[in-house]
């Protein structure tokens, strides 16, 4: 197998989403040299969506089926799969991937919740746990829980205590933030008021943060997130930058709704925690719109421009 050490991998996602037309005009407008990237893709998909500009290296997975723009199909979800996989495998630098469709990756009988969880499992070592953080220049919201159902959302002071400490590392070896400085969404309305509206504030959340601060991370008390996130997307919407460096959600909603309402398609997806920072727009597949060659590359450029920063 070739040397892809110093590559940015790139996978187009669901053969029936906008990702392969997506991948090709973000590449085509940003005139990006082709010896920093290899495509994960099929040429075939890549054709029916657009012509390069420049002659990329592709890495193809196979793909026999008809594309079907805009359906969802069990080869689909196998193409997205094995696009993962193969990007897994070939270990570039970094990686951007296109959206995929959890419901074809099922179909195809791959029960995974995202890409973020494929990833785990291809990638993770016996202490490595992949997590999601969402960045839009400066406004940063990092999930304490990824993909799962709100019912189903648990909370230790452990977990809270790895994931912030695992994030700080981050933020001094990546963004070179020193001292970042991080705010603790609450899980409950309003701080849970004292414990009228629940006690996990108490109870988890805020002993994590003594041992937090013990060591010496910079973190706010759990604060309702409302407010939390009317002051960072203010700061956002005025080009300044957020009191916080990063905004720790305690569920995907809390943290997503806030950042991609004021951020749209500039927010992008990060993967870290894992050997290898994975990048994606922060948008799906849009199958209503796939094939109609009138799809908005800006989300992965984004992506891309994340991955040299």
């Amino acid at each position: 197998m070739s040397n892809y050490s110093d590559k940015i991998a790139i996978t187009t996602g669901d053969p029936n989403g906008i990702g392969a037309e997506i991948t090709i005009k973000a590449l085509n407008r940003m005139k990006c040299s082709p010896e920093k990237f290899v495509l994960i893709s099929n040429r075939k998909i890549l054709d029916f969506y657009g012509k390069s500009d420049r002659d990329y290296e592709i890495i193809e997975i196979p793909y026999k089926e008809n594309i079907e723009a805009g359906k969802v199909t069990a080869a689909a979800g196998e193409f997205s799969f094995q696009s993962l996989k193969k990007a897994c495998e070939i270990r570039p630098k970094a990686m951007v991937t296109a959206p995929v469709a959890k419901n074809a990756m099922h179909l195809a009988g791959h029960i995974y919740n995202g890409q973020t969880e494929v990833l785990q499992h291809f990638l993770a070592g016996e202490n490595d746990h992949a997590e999601m953080l969402f960045v839009a220049g400066d406004f940063r919201v990092l999930l304490l829980t990824r993909h799962c159902a709100l019912k189903e959302v648990r909370l230790t002071k452990d977990l809270i205590v790895k994931k912030i400490t695992d994030l700080n590392l981050f933020f001094k070896n990546n963004f070179k933030i020193d001292n970042p400085n991080f705010a603790l969404c609450s899980l409950n309305p309003h701080a849970g008021e004292n414990g009228i509206l629940g006690n996990e504030e108490q109870e988890i959340m805020q002993p994590a943060v003594l041992e937090l601060r013990k060591a010496g991370i910079s973190v706010t008390d759990p604060l309702p997130s409302d407010t939390l996130f009317v002051k960072a997307g203010k700061a956002y919407n005025d080009g300044v930058k957020p009191p916080y460096d990063c905004y720790i959600a305690a569920y995907h909603d809390q943290g997503l709704i806030p950042i991609k309402t004021v951020a749209g398609d500039k927010t992008v997806n990060m993967t870290i925690g894992l050997p290898i920072i994975r990048t994606s727009p922060g948008h799906g597949t849009a199958f209503d719109i796939a094939g109609k060659n009138i799809a908005d590359e800006n989300g992965m450029i984004s992506a891309i421009e994340a991955v040299f920063h």
